[in-house]
C-alpha cells in the first residue's frame, strides 16, 4: 500500500509542476485536465503526508521513551507515544479507504424513480412521503430538484415519480436507497385503527452523459397523446405528452408534465439514457461478480430495504441492522446518519474483500 501511496505522491508533484509549464498553461484543455486529476489526489496526498509526519513523530517519541536520563521527559513521550500510535492506525484506516477503487458515478447528478406498491392508496400516500423525504434531503444538501414525470392520485398520493437530482456527489449519497421500502401504520382512511402493511419502490439511477450512451433513433417508437390528471381527468387537448419505447429492451418511458412536447420528449430521453446506462452496468456486474452480493444489497427492486414503523417511531434499515427513533426527523430529509452508515458498511465490505 504504501509503495503505491509513495507513487501517488510522486504524480501529485508532478502535476503541480505541469501545471506551472507556460505551454501547459496555453492549452486550456490540458491545463484543466491537470488541474482536475491535481485536484482528485490533493485529499490523498494530504493524509498520506499526515502519517508520514505522525510516524516521524512517533519514532521521536519513542527515541526520548529510551532515554533514561530525564525520567519526566520520558514518561511525557510515552504519554505521547500512545496518542500517536492511536492517531496512526486511524490514518492507515483512512488510507485503505481512500485507496479503494472509485465509483465512477459517483459525482453524477441522479434520478429517483418512486413508485407505489402493495397496498393501493396508503402505499400511494407513502410514495409521496418518500418524495418529500427526499426532496428535503436534497434543499438540505444545497442541490436542485426537478420533477421530470408525476402521476398523482385523488388525495394526493403517488403512483409514480420520477425526479432529477443534480449536486455534486448526489450519485454517492443516495445509491443505497434502491429497493423497497416498507411502511407500517394506521391509514387516515382506517375507521378500526388497525396497522396496515405498505410498500413503494425507490430506483437511482445515475443520469448519463449523451456520449455515454449511444441509441439508434431507429430503436426508438415515440408515441403522444393528451396529458391525463388524477383519476384520468384530462389536463388538457394537447397532444404534448410523450411516451417513448426502446425498442430492443422493451424500455418505456412517459412524460406529461411539461405542456410543451418537446420538453416532455427532452426529459423523457433523459430517464431513457439513465435506464439504458443502469441496464449496460447491471449486466456488466452480473458477468464480473455473479455470485457476490455486496452487504448493502445490489439495489434490485425486489429487496426490502427499510421499514417505516410510525406506531413506534422507527426505521429499521435491514442492509445493515441498524434502527433509529428518529422517523419524523427522517421524513422531514435528516437521512445523513443512515447514509453514513450505509458508505461506512460498504466500505468495511470492499476492503475485506480487498
Amino acid at each position: 500500500m504504501f509503495n503505491k501511496l509513495k507513487d501517488i505522491e510522486t504524480r501529485y508533484e508532478e502535476l503541480g509542476a505541469l501545471m506551472a509549464e507556460p505551454e501547459v498553461m496555453a492549452d486550456r484543455v490540458q491545463w484543466q485536465q491537470y488541474v482536475k486529476q491535481h485536484a482528485d489526489l490533493t485529499d490523498l496526498v494530504a493524509a498520506f503526508r499526515e502519517y508520514n509526519k505522525t510516524a516521524k513523530d512517533l519514532a521521536s517519541a519513542r527515541e526520548l521513551m529510551a532515554d533514561n536520563s530525564e525520567p519526566e521527559l520520558q514518561e511525557m513521550a510515552e504519554q505521547e507515544a500512545g496518542e500517536l500510535i492511536d492517531r496512526l492506525a486511524g490514518l492507515e484506516d483512512r488510507l485503505k479507504v481512500m485507496l479503494l477503487p472509485h465509483d465512477p458515478n459517483d459525482e453524477k447528478n441522479v434520478i429517483v424513480e418512486i413508485r407505489a406498491g402493495t397496498g393501493g392508496e396508503e402505499a400511494a400516500l407513502f410514495a409521496a412521503d418518500l418524495f418529500r423525504m427526499y426532496s428535503r434531503y436534497a434543499e438540505r444538501q444545497g442541490w436542485r430538484s426537478e420533477i421530470l414525470n408525476t402521476n398523482f392520485t385523488d388525495i394526493g398520493g403517488v403512483k409514480e415519480v420520477i425526479v432529477t437530482i443534480e449536486g455534486k456527489g448526489a450519485y454517492s449519497r443516495l445509491k443505497f436507497e434502491s429497493g423497497v421500502h416498507r411502511v407500517q401504520r394506521v391509514p387516515a382512511t382506517e375507521s378500526s385503527g388497525r396497522i396496515h402493511t405498505s410498500a413503494a419502490t425507490v430506483a437511482v439511477l445515475a443520469e448519463a452523459e449523451d456520449v455515454e450512451v449511444e441509441i439508434n433513433p431507429a430503436d426508438l417508437r415515440i408515441d403522444v397523446f393528451c396529458s391525463t390528471g388524477p383519476g384520468g381527468q384530462s389536463v388538457n387537448t394537447t397532444q404534448s405528452a410523450v411516451r417513448i419505447t426502446h425498442l430492443p429492451t422493451g424500455i418505456v418511458v412517459s412524460c406529461q408534465d411539461e405542456k410543451s412536447q418537446h420538453k416532455n420528449k427532452d426529459k423523457g430521453m433523459r430517464v431513457m439514457r439513465a435506464r439504458l446506462k443502469a441496464r449496460a452496468e447491471e449486466e456488466q456486474r452480473a458477468s464480473v461478480e455473479s455470485t457476490r452480493r455486496s452487504l448493502v444489497g445490489s439495489g434490485d427492486r425486489s429487496e426490502r430495504i427499510r421499514t417505516y414503523n410510525f406506531p413506534q417511531n422507527r426505521i429499521t434499515d435491514h442492509r445493515i441492522a441498524l434502527t433509529t427513533h428518529r422517523l419524523e426527523e427522517v421524513l422531514q430529509g435528516a437521512l445523513d446518519d443512515i447514509l453514513d452508515a450505509l458508505v461506512t458498511s460498504d466500505q468495511a465490505e470492499r476492503l475485506r474483500s480487498e
